[in-house]
């Protein structure tokens, strides 16, 4: 028996930055959003750090960036440990942004809770049932048991997903084969790194402001350590020291972590009224800050399509698009990543392999297209249509409308659709009973054609003389409201 019950419209396990993001998409769609996270506070650990273009245009829609700050930009990554410049792209936001996954979690934290979720620390999922009508959440917290009453439940609870096993997703895969440790360490000196091979092994080392480096190390040839929890820093010294020759054993550890090259993707984002995200949803090396931000974007995908069909007007089928749309993304960046794993990973055996791969990022088209992969603008969403924009996010418009200049993130702030449509006749545009959720923009676009937008910023319709813009919103937005029973 729960020593006390709550109703609430979507339960969110697990309060890391997809978790967050999501609850902040859902109130912002007119959702009642609970997060419960297992941590009595937020981790001091950052496991990521760095923020790719597409989740940076994310983060702009939602005016997010003026509170995240000032944060410093590297226009070189790399692909597999390989120097990559990030030029060959047309966001605004070039290059890995290095911005440490406790300021974004923050940063989300802050602005869910501004919007109204309910973020429930020291709160554990222990059991889970669905129901006809909804999903019905047991969690023991600090008061005890709390029974939590939901329409739909998500699980952004990470590789070990406790809502996926309770789910009976399956997540097939592979197991790790390759392990690389790392540690945040106070107290010692030396080298700055970037990928740098030795005969035995891999190292990484970078030196913050604050006087803590960071490094990374993988032996050759050394398989994952059977171990029930993470490396002590001992391990890590011990391999660091083997490989580089460099003793670091008297330094302080802040934190430890051994991250691994296990591959897997949930056969299905959505079992009835329970959906994955982030992690929970797929397993990788996060290689390059590719996990963190193909989890943020899975959460600015799901969050507007859950709060519609918690507000009654989602169309048929729009909440099972999000399982088609980024399972083949996640599908998709697995198989990069694993690429850039055995680059990275692998000892003198990919040698020629990397031999050839770096020959090839000297030719412009390659570097484009791989940068476009890492940053998460090469995507394009299935559609009917062959418009060119259909499908994909909209770049930075600038446009002038009769009210002033605005971008096109700027319209898309308050979590609605967007019509921009150049018409000079006013009663064109969007009819009337689609105005609470589609806002009518007039401007000249570049395409110099009327284009409709999801509240994600992806295109949902581009007028190509054929596909009335009628079907479009019925498509995407439901029907109108003088058409709802």
């Amino acid at each position: 028996m729960a020593d006390s019950s709550v109703d609430t419209d979507v339960i969110v396990v697990g309060a890391g930055p997809i978790g967050l993001l999501l609850a902040g998409e859902l109130c912002l769609g007119g959702a009642r959003a609970t997060v419960l996270e297992q941590l009595p506070a937020p981790s001091t650990a950052s496991r990521a750090s760095a923020l790719h273009a597409r989740t940076l245009e994310i983060l702009d829609q939602r005016g997010l960036l003026e509170a995240l700050g000032t944060v410093p930009c590297d226009r070189v990554g790399h692909f597999g440990g390989i120097r990559l410049d990030f030029e060959g792209h047309d966001s605004r936001f070039r290059g890995p942004w290095k911005v440490p996954q406790t300021r974004t979690e923050r940063l989300l934290g802050d602005w869910a809770a501004g919007l109204g979720a309910v973020i429930s620390r020291g709160h554990e999922l222990v059991a889970m049932r669905q129901t006809e009508r909804g999903v019905e959440a047991e969690a023991l917290g600090p008061g005890g048991r709390v029974l939590i009453r939901a329409a739909y439940l998500v699980g952004c609870d990470g590789e070990r997903s406790t809502v996926r096993r309770l789910a009976g997703i399956g997540f097939p895969g592979a197991d790790a084969t390759r392990e690389l440790l790392a540690a945040d360490v106070g107290g010692i000196d030396v080298p700055d790194r970037r990928f740098e091979r030795h005969e035995r092994g891999l190292a990484v080392a970078n030196r913050r402001p604050d006087g803590i480096t960071r490094v990374m190390v993988h032996e050759f040839g050394r398989a994952p350590a059977a171990r029930g929890k993470g490396p002590e820093f001992a391990e890590v010294a011990e391999v660091w020291e083997r490989v580089t020759g460099e003793a670091i054993s008297a330094g302080e550890p802040v934190w430890v972590h051994a991250f691994r090259n296990a591959r897997r993707l949930a056969a299905r984002y959505r079992s009835g009224r329970v959906l994955l995200a982030g992690d929970a949803a797929h397993a990788q090396l996060p290689v390059g800050g590719q996990a963190l931000n193909l989890g943020l974007q899975d959460a600015a995908n799901l969050g507007w399509k859950l709060a519609a069909q918690i507000r009654g007007w989602a169309p048929d089928g729009l909440l099972d698009s999000y399982h088609e749309e980024r399972h083949d993304v996640g599908r998709r960046v697995l198989a990069d990543i694993e690429a850039q794993a055995t680059l990275l990973l692998g000892g003198p055996e990919v040698e020629p392999l990397r031999t050839v791969v770096t020959e090839l990022l000297g030719h412009e088209e390659v570097v484009e297209h791989l940068v476009r992969k890492i940053s998460g603008l090469d995507i394009r969403y299935p559609s009917a249509s062959d418009a060119p924009l259909v499908g994909r996010r909209l770049p930075h418009w600038e446009l002038t409308t009769g009210d002033g200049r605005y971008s096109v993130p700027e319209l898309l702030r308050d979590g609605r659709g967007v019509l921009l449509d150049a018409a000079a006749d006013p009663a064109a545009g969007a009819p009337a009973g689609w105005a609470g959720r589609v806002r009518t923009v007039r401007a000249a676009t570049p395409p110099g054609r009327a284009v409709l937008i999801r509240p994600d910023g992806y295109v949902a319709w581009a007028d190509d003389g054929r596909t009335p813009l009628r079907d479009a919103l019925h498509h995407w937005f439901g029907a109108p409201e003088q058409e709802t029973p």
